[in-house]
């Protein structure tokens, strides 16, 4: 039988294992990559004229390849901040300006809304208040998902747009 700190133990590697696994496959890329390009400096010297044009365009395609996955795997050695697959409540709120700021509120909720979509995120409504027209006066929602904070961490403060209101009939 397996204790409480037993299991807490074996998920806690598990966690471990699975943030590791990226870049463990990113580096197995990278090792076959420079063999590839190892096996295509061998053929280089032993190559006719028409297959040195072929070789070389080879050898230029994987140059670039061992560059991107340089940069990939220099990204995934920075060391991951500890909060980032914390979820998130985002609370959206009509500041001053009525019915205008609270049809901005829409507008923001409606693109957060798609961005979580897009990044796999999902949202739970905690509450909600709405205007008569549609507008937004508070939403307060959950967002739960792998890298829900490290995506929506630089998204705090005051969001302001300055534009024709939509509420005013006559135009400018």
């Amino acid at each position: 039988m397996y204790t409480a700190a037993d299991m807490a133990e074996y998920t806690k590697l598990l966690r471990e294992h699975a943030a590791m696994e990226e870049i463990v496959s990113k580096f197995a890329e990278y090792k076959t990559v420079l063999q590839e390009a190892e096996d295509i400096a061998e053929m280089k010297a032993e190559a006719d004229e028409e297959m040195l044009l072929l070789i070389e365009a080879e050898a230029e395609e994987l140059a670039e390849r061992t560059a991107r996955l340089e940069d990939e795997l220099k990204l995934l050695l920075v060391p991951k901040d500890p909060d980032a697959d914390r979820n998130v409540i985002l609370e959206i709120r009509a500041g001053t300006g009525g019915e205008e700021a609270a049809l901005f509120g829409v507008d923001l909720l409606r693109m957060y809304t798609r961005y979580a979509e897009r990044h796999k995120l999902k949202l739970e409504y905690i509450s909600t208040n709405f205007t008569e027209l549609g507008g937004v006066k508070e939403v307060i929602v959950g967002v739960k998902g792998k890298g829900a904070f490290a995506k929506l961490k630089y998204e705090s403060g005051v969001h302001r747009v300055q534009r024709v209101p939509e509420t005013e009939s006559g135009g400018r």
